[in-house]
């Protein structure tokens, strides 16, 4: 039996900049967090008792005979990538939150399992190789309409500025802040559950139509990721400021597509910033899903109060990536 655990993800900044049709003209730049909300799956092969090869059990539960036959993208594309042998296999899925919400989880259930596959074979992976492969199963085999920052953040974690583009595809610059100034804002940042998005994929796809017209949001979103690196990295420089570009980047992404959000959505974020908040965004694709608030600590009792109809996740940062945590060796048989 083999376990790997896969963090999710925040994404502050430069969220569109990562989607191959910018970035491989322009570049692309995103600030994000890995956070200590995981995905969790296990794997180990399948002892020969049964009339399937294939047992997967997620949100559903598939037995196949054949890779072919299994129903879950991710899970099918995988097993062919990784290329797994002729025996069967067992692969289970549990997660800290819920999938489609805005936190990558998709990209983390890829992430992780290539993770355990790759140690099922006996094979060692760098985090790079991960977040390109599964990069790879999503956008070329899957053919999801998904960006590439999810799948880094999950394999490599902790608190980054990742570029996008040129010959390395993806370079991952971890920021460098004390860790009293990285508590300070932490404890700034708040995570509502405003309820399950619709048509997540189909917003996504209409971003990724839109982004060609969109040129000069997408350079400024990314402009807006240097500006709120400078602000973590200046100890004089107020943390408010960070909330402020929220913010403006929410505004800007909005704009993006009118799928985004909805007059659900504008309710929240106007009773937040109403009652104290300095900035805030949707997290993920839009719709509905998580929604992240940038308040002062004095202020968020208030916050609660007033979206209290709303599920409050307390979360901190997370700097270890996608790891094995469990392995035992298989029995023979």
């Amino acid at each position: 039996m083999i376990i790997s655990r896969t963090p999710f993800r925040i994404s502050f900044l430069g969220g569109g900049t990562d989607y191959p049709i910018w970035y491989k003209e322009n570049g692309g730049a995103v600030l994000n967090t890995s956070i200590n909300k995981y995905c969790y799956i296990s794997c180990r092969y399948l002892p020969p008792f049964f009339d399937y090869k294939y047992r997967i059990r997620y949100s559903e539960h598939e037995e196949a005979k054949t890779i072919s036959e299994i129903q879950h993208p991710s899970v099918r594309e995988c097993l062919k990538f990784i290329d797994i042998d002729s025996r069967g296999v067992e692969i289970q899925h549990n997660a800290d939150l819920p999938a489609m919400s805005g936190l990558g989880s998709s990209s983390s259930f890829t992430v992780g399992l290539l993770n355990v596959l790759y140690a099922l074979k006996g094979k060692m992976t760098t985090k790079r190789q991960l977040a390109l492969d599964a990069i790879h199963v999503e956008q070329d085999r899957i053919k999801e309409n998904v960006g590439s920052q999810d799948q880094t953040v999950a394999a490599f974690g902790g608190l980054n500025k990742i570029e996008f583009g040129g010959e390395q595809e993806i370079t991952v610059l971890p920021i460098t802040i004390n860790q009293e100034r990285i508590g300070i804002f932490q404890n700034h940042l708040m995570l509502f559950f405003a309820g399950f998005p619709r048509n997540a994929s189909d917003i996504a796809a209409e971003q990724i139509k839109k982004t060609p017209d969109k040129h000069k949001e997408l350079k400024i979103m990314m402009e807006l990721v240097e500006a709120a690196i400078d602000i973590l990295n200046n100890d004089k420089e107020p943390l408010d400021n960070f909330g402020k570009l929220l913010h403006e980047t929410w505004k800007i992404k909005r704009g993006l597509t009118s799928k985004i959000t909805n007059s659900f959505i504008d309710e929240i974020y106007e009773t937040a910033i109403n009652a104290g908040a300095l900035g805030g965004k949707l997290l993920g694709a839009g719709g509905g899903g998580f929604m992240l608030f940038f308040v002062k600590p004095q202020l968020q009792s208030k916050i609660k109060e007033r979206l209290k109809k709303l599920l409050y996740v307390p979360f901190v940062f997370e700097k270890l990536g996608s790891q094995i945590i469990y392995y035992a060796p298989e029995v023979n048989f």
